[in-house]
């Protein structure tokens, strides 16, 4: 049902239009004639450019997912019941590989500014400088920069002011240099699980391949200790480590009495550090295994035995609640049940948030306002977007981490739902979103 993929572990304010003045130009829009208005903005057709990590010999494909979600989606915005196009056109997709390499990430983004409107689903670890984005010329020659909806992105890219993940960066923008620095992240799960199962303390485990992943990772953490789950051990790994690497986790755990586990990285390395507890004989059925959402994953069903009570946090509604949302129920019909996957997902959600800034351009200046700078303030608007309830509800434009979450369970070969109970909702409470300051730039 999933496609494999594994995770590395993101303002501008503008007025809206009075409800007249929306009325007006919608009514004149409605009845403009499409001309060419900006770089990949032509009289028929819109391109934005996905660049993602695809092709590459260290881990292939790792986020093929993101561009499967960004095809599907502008698939489905160009069908009659997503709309026929955007702005009376149609929206192309322009796969650049960025093949998780610097050099190639760097190109991609230069590419991207010559041909295409925006950069949508962006899902790359390589990219480490926004320059070329920020520098990106428009069709008149200005500088205003080539906008972004990024899926995955390290904290200098999602901190750009020409970025706008639908995962805002744990670190708070304002703040990255300094020190310490302040963190945001959602601790709705931890909260919900301590309150569940008394005493929980235990061995957390992240990625340490880049410094971007260990920060988020960290920030992940304090989430959790934050939530009352102290640590008994913590412990810095590769996303590519052996289960051998895993060893030390499961001696530390074995040692201290631990009975909570959280790993922040890749499928496979939940996989290791379960499959490792089991080869050491840890098999307290007391004891909770927590990954990301990186683990809402085909691969699961493929080690089914090893991987059975592990929770993973949601941040968009599990493929097997269709019914519950329209929106889910078309992203798996237009991106495919076979390829739907967690990078799948957020690249949607990151075409259907472009989508609904275009949408704010053309209500206010028609169908021919289409300009990066307009665009901009249209990403403007996405204060309270959700992908029409798909996504827990996120603060796109002032990069605010969502309060919104959820909690399944991998329990006989198959998620279910865990918390909150009904179907096709999340947990929104405010206290769920904390910020708090620390230093982990160093690490």
């Amino acid at each position: 049902m999933f496609s494999k993929a594994r995770s590395l572990a993101v303002g501008l304010v503008v007025a809206v239009a009075t409800a007249g003045t929306v009325s007006t130009t919608a009514a004149s829009g409605a009845s403009e004639t499409p001309t060419a208005t900006e770089v990949g903005v032509s009289a028929t057709a819109i391109h934005i450019a996905v660049i993602a990590d695809v092709d590459n010999p260290i881990v292939p494909g790792i986020f093929k997912g993101a561009v499967d979600g960004v095809e599907g989606a502008a698939k489905y915005l160009n069908s009659k019941a997503g709309g026929g196009g955007v702005a009376k056109r149609k929206l192309v997709v322009d796969f650049i590989d960025s093949k998780l390499s610097a050099n190639a990430a760097r190109n991609a983004t230069i590419t991207a500014c010559g041909q295409d409107f925006a950069m949508v689903g962006t899902s790359t670890t390589a990219l480490t400088n926004a320059a070329d984005m920020e520098h990106c010329s428009d069709q008149a020659g200005a500088v205003t920069g080539l906008p972004g909806i990024p899926a995955i992105s390290g904290a200098v890219v999602g901190c750009s002011p020409v970025s706008y993940p639908i995962n805002p960066s744990s670190t708070i923008c304002s703040t990255r240099d300094r020190s310490p620095q302040t963190y945001q992240s959602n601790q709705g799960v931890f909260t919900y699980l301590a309150k569940q199962h008394k005493g929980l303390r235990g061995a957390y485990v992240f990625t340490n391949d880049s410094k971007s992943g260990a920060v988020t990772g960290q920030s992940l953490i304090h989430a959790a200790t934050g939530a009352g789950i102290p640590a008994d051990s913590t412990h810095a790994l590769s996303a590519l480590a052996p289960q051998s690497a895993y060893t030390p986790v499961i001696q530390a755990m074995k040692s201290d009495g631990s009975n909570f586990q959280y790993t922040i990285g890749s499928v496979n390395g939940m996989i290791a550090v379960r499959s490792e507890a089991q080869l050491q004989g840890l098999s307290d059925p007391k004891i909770i295994w927590v990954c990301t959402t990186a683990c809402y994953d085909k691969t699961l069903h493929d080690q089914a035995a090893t991987m059975d009570g592990t929770y993973v946090p949601m941040q968009f509604l599990p493929f097997e609640e269709s019914k519950s949302n329209a929106m889910l129920a078309n992203f798996l019909k237009y991106v495919g049940r076979d390829k739907a996957d967690a990078f799948a997902a957020y690249g949607w959600v990151a075409t259907m948030a472009f989508a609904g800034a275009v949408k704010a351009v053309v209500a206010k200046d028609g169908v021919n306002g289409l300009t990066r700078s307009a665009l901009f303030n249209g990403i403007a608007t996405l204060t309270k977007f959700n992908a029409g309830g798909m996504y827990g509800t996120v603060d796109i434009a002032n990069r605010k981490i969502s309060p919104c979450t959820l909690l399944t369970q991998f329990k006989s070969n198959r998620f279910v739902r865990i918390w909150p109970t009904k179907l096709g909702t999340f947990d929104c409470k405010p206290s769920n979103a904390v910020t708090y300051a620390a230093d982990f730039t160093g690490s």
